[in-house]
């Protein structure tokens, strides 16, 4: 099958080059100087790119982009922007443009950008990647999901939001698999457990020689991640010193590693995530506002476990299905209370934490039944409360008649310390440290509580 491309620009030498470039590549051309020539040919013939410029003679490039994406969904589209039109790039690609390239135009820029374009229309989205990794048939996940397929289609910045243990980083791993970067790297990397004094080295790589301990040259995060996808996960724990360099890596689509001379260009997609609210960190003056308008063109926000209920029985069920499998178990089947009881439990550590209790529950359960007393669900977190406690609040509420004060308490103490595990990723010595206690204090009451599986080696005491 030929592979064809429209060219609409009303500048001659630009559109002469842009198909010589492209017929090079063996993609026939066929170019349009403004809009209305460009509808008509889109309406006679069917193209696998369209490129266009954003100011032309009779509209503008975003009306081309959205005739596309309302007619022709399949076919990406890219703008041609001035150079410096960064707000102007940022409007396409939220209008549903593939991406962007600016005057004048870089011709290894444009052949990356055209081959992962033409990559992109001929690949359809397998269903399974979304009932096997991103579980939910509730409203509000399966508008989740039409928003993955819209974003794996785009290069725009994605800032991925949502409370710790809604799976941001599955859903960072979808859109990249399901993108035409899927062959080439997926680099997740947590800000907030790198230290400020190794941050420059360790995004953008170092020459041996360079500072004292460089004793080898080494790659970074950048330059691991090209052609591919960057994931920037808790980018809100970035120092500011950092968010600038990295502020100019994203605009300029090049980095310096330390000791080099030149700046060697970098091809990501990126994508960014945090548990916290980013638009009050910039309010606060501890996020860079021009660096938030970057990585925020596009957002996703994932649903907390409380917004979508109707999904807690098939979560549960599939869950204690791979638990069986792996266990080498009979799977034994929730009782009507324990379902009861996980359904009004407002999961402040969201999927995660449902994982954790679902695997303990199967520790317990001695029979084919799990019982609501196997689920272990602290008595004063079974309400309907939506608000996680801060780590410094005493609730207002008191111990019910059923509950002894011990066990009031212990149930606060667990809140906080699942709290403080969820937002540290569960490394217990940053957990430790978040609560005011040794590690040695926090690990007996993880023992305590039950929630110490001795299976993390990476985080122990300094």
């Amino acid at each position: 099958m030929t592979t064809k491309a429209l060219i609409i620009d009303d500048e001659p030498d630009i559109s002469e080059l842009l198909a010589i470039t492209l017929e090079r590549m063996n993609i026939e051309c066929k170019t349009a100087d403004d809009v209305s020539s460009a509808l008509a040919l889109l309406k006679k013939d069917s193209f696998q790119l369209c490129l266009t410029d954003m100011h032309l003679p009779d509209g503008s490039g975003l009306d081309i982009v959205q005739h596309i994406q309302k007619h022709y969904p399949q076919t990406p589209v890219a703008v041609i922007t001035a150079y410096g039109s960064t707000e102007m790039a940022v409007t396409a690609l939220k209008a549903g443009a593939f991406d962007f390239v600016s005057k004048p135009v870089e011709l290894s820029r444009l052949r990356d950008l055209v081959r992962n374009a033409i990559q992109l229309s001929g690949q359809h989205t397998p269903q399974d990647e979304y009932e096997q990794r991103l579980l939910g048939q509730s409203s509000v996940m399966l508008a989740l999901k039409e928003t993955i397929r819209k974003l794996a289609r785009s290069q725009a910045p994605v800032y991925i939001s949502g409370e710790s243990g809604t799976g941001k980083e599955v859903v960072a791993r979808l859109i990249h698999d399901l993108s035409p970067r899927a062959d080439k790297p997926f680099i997740p990397v947590n800000c907030g457990a790198i230290p400020s004094e190794l941050m420059e080295s360790e995004f953008f790589g170092h020459k041996k020689g360079s500072f004292t301990g460089a004793t080898e040259d080494k790659i970074g995060l950048f330059q691991a991640a090209n052609e591919g996808t960057l994931f920037l996960d808790e980018v809100a724990d970035l120092p500011l010193t950092m968010q600038v360099k990295l502020l100019r890596a994203i605009q300029e689509k090049t980095i310096r590693p330390i000791g080099h001379a030149k700046e060697i260009p970098v091809n990501i997609r990126l994508l960014s995530a945090t548990h916290k609210d980013l638009a009050a960190e910039v309010a606060a003056n501890r996020f860079r506002q021009d660096l938030f308008y970057r990585i925020n063109v596009i957002q996703a926000r994932i649903p907390a476990l409380r917004e979508r209920g109707d999904d807690i029985d098939l979560l549960a069920n599939t869950f204690l299905q791979r638990l069986s499998q792996d266990w080498g178990i009979e799977k034994p089947k929730l009782s009507t209370a324990a379902r009861q009881a996980l359904k009004h439990y407002p999961f402040f550590g969201n999927v995660r934490e449902l994982q954790n209790i679902l695997e303990r529950a199967l520790t317990l359960c001695e029979g084919h039944e799990i019982l609501p007393e196997h689920l272990q669900l602290p008595a004063h977190q079974s309400s309907k409360t939506t608000t996680p406690l801060p780590s410094n609040a005493v609730p207002d509420s008191e111990p019910s008649a059923s509950e002894s004060l011990e066990d009031y308490l212990l149930g606060i103490e667990k809140n906080l310390i699942v709290k403080a595990l969820d937002e540290t990723r569960w490394n217990r010595t940053a957990a430790a440290k978040k609560l005011g206690m040794t590690f040695r204090s926090l690990r007996y009451r993880l023992k305590k509580l039950g929630l110490d599986d001795d299976s993390s080696d990476d985080d122990s005491e300094n």
